[in-house]
């Protein structure tokens, strides 16, 4: 009989937690420089190029490698021989072991996990609860695989039951561009097939875990009709065009996951979930002997890449910048900001459009007027930290509240990531505005861009709090310009008939 104590399990998962926020698996790493590799699009191997160096500083420094340090989904197997020794529910000791995680003095992770959800929505400030699924097994230990989901991803999960006479591959390919860049390419998709629609959601997720080994498979070559559908959907997707952050490029799935399970012969459910590039999970056994122990990849593992601007890169003065200087900008073009700028996301649009409704005035001191917006919420700083790391966050969620504060408030520009819907673009073109994006999944390397923080309004919101941030050569990229063109249209567009045209990518 195999004893398990609370301290042990607690302990194991928030070195756990700890340890997926700031290491990347290693076979994350070999992947992605495989994909920088072989990158023709110069905007998409730029993108790939902050993730990898954003990911060995944050391996260095033990920092997380994105601001969303994501909500906690734990995958736990206890075999039925295992003895407990604690005074606590195992749902409780997980939640135990994430509260210990996220508030680790050493090491503060996001908290984002909102109570109430139909109401008020408050802040729980320590990241619980976990969503757990417990599985009872034959055996003598416990079998832990744990994930922290960033809500960029998470919000792109899709599921459909589609006829059984229906092409999966038609779907996934119809879907895929409509997911546009807010999971953060390029990364993992996982799809979940068979069984009921909650089965197939769990499939999906449960498979995002498991290690990548696309290429394995085809260098072995496909047996299964799941295997031969990882290949196929791979190849396909990859062949879209999309590319890293949706710029368009070589690639914009690393792998493709496939579980299956019996199912009703009236149905065929499907769900797909993707990883985004801040990729977090891992896996433990726990056997009685202590708790788990987690070895961060050799610092060799990492590619031998820095990155710094090209050197016909656009140097902007936010504080001088004008309206004539940003109709001067490009699609696709880099820039380095330096100045001031403000932050504020959902919570924040959403108190600004209340107190406007009302007719009463922006909080003293928040001033707006040809000033730029960067949609972030930063995990707060240690030691000697400006600000923790500071990603930018998808930027459609802002979409509504566009027009409202280019209209009212005398807003120059926004900074976020992944694309804007026909509403925000058109009113960017309406309002001759422009929309630039950081690259998800750099959030250490942004912060070492921020000079300085101080919070300006809202403050009782956290990590939703408008803050003013002082920038000196922040890296981002020109997604929306005056004109209402938009990158991730264009992008991929070019890309998906340049990919035509590569035989090398065709394997």
């Amino acid at each position: 009989m195999t004893v398990i104590t609370e301290n042990d399990f607690i302990e194991s998962i928030s070195d756990a937690l700890q340890f997926i926020a700031c290491y990347h698996p290693k076979d994350f790493i070999q992947a992605m420089t495989k994909a920088y590799d072989k990158e023709q699009s110069p905007a998409a191997k730029d993108a790939i190029a902050q993730i990898l160096v954003n990911s060995r500083m944050c391996a260095e420094d033990k920092r997380p490698i994105c601001q969303d340090t994501g909500i906690v989904n734990a995958f736990i197997k206890v075999g039925m021989d295992v003895q407990w020794q604690t005074s606590q529910s195992l749902d409780d000791m997980v939640n135990e072991g994430v509260r210990r995680a996220y508030t680790h003095p050493d090491n503060v992770l996001r908290a984002s996990v909102v109570s109430d959800p139909l109401g008020s929505r408050t802040n729980t400030k320590d990241n619980t609860p976990a969503v757990i699924h417990t599985e009872i097994v034959l055996g003598d230990k416990v079998e832990v695989h744990i994930a922290a989901k960033g809500g960029g991803s998470e919000n792109k999960a899709k599921f459909a039951i589609l006829n059984p006479s229906d092409s999966l591959v038609d779907w996934v390919l119809e879907t895929v561009p409509k997911m546009g860049a807010g999971w953060c390419p390029p990364g993992i998709i996982g799809l979940g097939v068979g069984g009921t629609a909650e089965k197939a959601m769990l499939m999906a997720k449960e498979s995002l875990m498991s290690p990548i080994d696309i290429q394995d498979l085809i260098e072995r070559g496909a047996d299964t009709a799941a295997e031969k559908l990882r290949v196929e959907l791979y190849t396909k997707i990859n062949q879209l065009g999309i590319g890293a952050q949706g710029l368009g490029g070589l690639t914009t799935v690393l792998d493709v996951k496939v579980s299956e399970y019996p199912t009703h012969a009236a149905s065929l459910p499907v769900a797909m979930i993707p990883n985004c590039a801040a990729t977090r999970h891992t896996h433990f056994t726990l056997d009685g002997k202590g708790p788990a122990q987690f070895t961060p990849p050799a610092l060799s593992d990492w590619p031998k890449i820095t990155w710094q601007a090209a050197e016909n890169t656009r140097h902007v003065n936010l504080d001088t910048v004008t309206q004539a200087d940003i109709e001067q900008w490009q699609p696709g073009e880099t820039l380095l900001l330096s100045g001031h700028l403000l932050t504020g996301r959902d919570v924040a649009h959403k108190k600004i459009a209340d107190l406007f409704e009302k007719g009463e005035s922006l909080p003293a001191g928040l001033d707006f007027n040809n000033r730029f917006i960067y949609y972030v919420g930063p995990v707060d700083p240690i030691k000697n930290e400006v600000v923790g790391p500071a990603g930018p966050t998808t930027a459609t969620r802002m979409d509504k509240f566009t027009d409202m504060m280019l209209a009212n408030t005398g807003l120059l520009g926004m900074i976020g990531k992944a694309e804007r819907g026909p509403t925000a673009i058109s009113s960017i073109k309406k309002h001759r505005s422009i929309y630039l994006i950081a690259v998800g999944g750099s959030a250490y390397l942004v912060s070492k861009a921020i000079k300085s923080s101080r919070i300006v309004a809202f403050e009782e919101l956290g990590m939703e709090a408008i803050r003013e941030f002082t920038v000196e050569n922040m890296p981002v990229t020109v997604a929306v310009d005056c004109h209402g063109d938009s990158v991730h249209e264009s992008g991929p567009k070019e890309w998906k008939q340049n990919i035509a045209d590569i035989p090398v990518h065709k394997k």
